[in-house]
């Protein structure tokens, strides 16, 4: 038996362990973060998850401050890497340098980068050259870097919440699929609302003095990923996690008449997982131990949309990826029998 609180209690309590800390984590969060509930969820689901996330939306909408909210709630170190178009690949997992021994050798010594860190922040990931950004594949899948031939492993629990401007495109690069699909989760940031941004105001031009608690460490982070993988999900809920990917090729037995007339290319394998892990963190918030349709569907969008390609047809009649998620939601039907 492993030796962690989690194992030592029963699956009603440890849904109801983990419900409370979640959200006290998003309650802590939002002493901070005004207006975005959703966005707060969604970024801790990605954390629990070990997923990434990217965020699009306009500046000033508090996405670096999110970062450091996080690392003080929960305890963790954070650092922040701005994206430029002269940023290297060295500036963000590290080099070796040349320094003296103490027998007056010269060796090489490996200096981390930013990217050694738990929270890490890449501000206006799409700023920097495909090169820079290709340095992010190996980090945000194996979590490890690799340097002279020398293979290096992050800290656990690692995660990066990346964020890109939709307004600004010049001297901007197009995050590849590779890339994106790393990413378990694209959320989109609206402008906040009038209530919201009078109160946005009155925090940020008045003494108002916030004390944010910490709430969870990094050892228990891990605790809480582990139970997550107990979470039990029946055959017929990951089937529609399944068909609902599948949905998203054109062409394919489960395509919709949207995806066969706008999508290019459908969501990798990935976004099943992304579906699966996310649905059973949502069952958890809700204090169950088992998987719903409603958990799944809750989750294709942030899941999906940035999986699905669309092709010239539909950019020249504006559909975006969302509108075909929400088609593919209606048409396919959860209680489907499983084909054997």
């Amino acid at each position: 038996m492993q030796d962690n609180n989690f194992n030592q209690m029963d699956s009603a309590k440890a849904a109801e362990r983990f419900k409370t800390d979640f959200n006290r984590l998003s309650q802590e969060v939002s002493k901070v973060i005004v207006g975005y509930p959703e966005i707060i969820t969604d970024v801790l689901i990605a954390l629990f998850a070990e997923g990434h996330v990217l965020l699009e939306g306009v500046p000033g909408l508090g996405k670096t401050m999110l970062v450091k909210t996080l690392s003080q709630v929960l305890d963790m170190p954070s650092s922040r890497i701005q994206f430029t178009p002269d940023l290297m690949p060295a500036d963000i997992v590290g080099t070796n340098l040349i320094t003296e021994n103490d027998e007056g050798k010269r060796v090489f010594q490996f200096q981390p980068g930013p990217i050694f860190s738990n929270l890490v922040l890449t501000d206006e990931i799409n700023r920097a050259t495909p090169k820079t950004q290709s340095a992010l594949l190996e980090c945000m899948q194996e979590k490890s870097v690799t340097v002279g031939g020398t293979t290096y492993n992050l800290d656990k629990p690692f995660f990066v919440l990346a964020t890109q401007n939709p307004l600004e495109m010049e001297g901007t690069y197009p995050l590849p699929e590779a890339q994106l699909d790393r990413f378990l989760f694209k959320l989109m940031v609206p402008f906040p609302s009038r209530e919201d941004l009078n109160e946005i105001l009155r925090r940020t031009t008045e003494k108002v003095d916030i004390s944010i608690n910490k709430i969870m460490e990094g050892s228990q982070v891990q605790e809480a990923i582990k139970l997550i993988k107990d979470v039990f999900v029946a055959p017929h809920v990951r089937d529609y996690a399944s068909r609902l990917v599948l949905a998203t090729h054109p062409n394919s037995e489960y395509a919709i008449a949207k995806t066969n007339q706008y999508v290019r290319y459908g969501s990798s394998p990935r976004a099943g997982q992304a579906l699966i892990l996310s649905a059973k963190i949502r069952a958890l918030i809700d204090g169950r131990f088992n998987v719903s349709f409603e958990d799944i569907s809750r989750s294709a969008l942030p899941a999906l949309r940035h999986r699905i390609i669309i092709n010239f047809e539909g950019e020249a009649e504006r559909i975006t990826s969302d509108d075909v998620i929400q088609e593919i939601l209606a048409e396919v039907k959860s209680d489907e029998p499983i084909q054997v």
